[in-house]
């Protein structure tokens, strides 16, 4: 299941504040970049953020997930309705 153009447009939203955010689509999916560096994939209507230190110290609960088979997991956001949150998160990262 690809990501809805709807998911990805509310992901963009909660994330306006933060600055430098780019973003990829790959045969259905999405990438997000920070300044030009890989910071999160969204993956069937998932959020899924790069487990660097940082951000497991924000989301210590956080599952495991791999955005797609045969990838390295990351973080799986399940709070997206978060904004502060998640504008935290992707600027830490």
């Amino acid at each position: 299941m690809a990501t809805s153009k709807e998911y990805m447009d509310y992901i963009l939203d909660q994330l306006s504040g933060v600055e430098g955010i780019t973003h990829r689509k790959m045969m259905g999916e999405y990438i997000l970049y920070i300044h030009g560096r890989i910071a999160a994939y969204v993956c069937d209507d998932r959020l899924l953020v790069k487990p660097v230190a940082a951000a497991k110290r924000l989301l210590p609960d956080a599952p495991m997930e791999a955005p797609y088979p045969g990838a390295k997991e990351m973080l799986l956001v399940e709070d997206t309705d978060d904004r502060v949150l998640m504008e935290r998160l992707l600027q830490i990262i």
